[in-house]
């Protein structure tokens, strides 16, 4: 599964970057980015980053 970031939905909270920093980062605008597949030892903090993200900007495509 790979985590995907809407950036015309993202805010830039950080919530998501702060939780799992393998997955996602803060690009030079502010908003976050995935930068990894999701692995079996981060699917479930990666799963709590898309049902936390505030705005729902984050989806997974398989």
């Amino acid at each position: 599964m790979r985590a995907v970031v809407d950036k015309d939905t993202c805010i830039g909270c950080g919530l998501c970057a702060s939780t799992e920093p393998e997955v996602f980062e803060m690009d030079t605008d502010g908003k976050a980015v995935s930068i990894a597949d999701t692995t079996d030892a981060n699917r479930e903090s990666v799963e709590a980053c898309i049902t936390g993200c505030p705005v729902n900007a984050i989806h997974a495509e398989e």
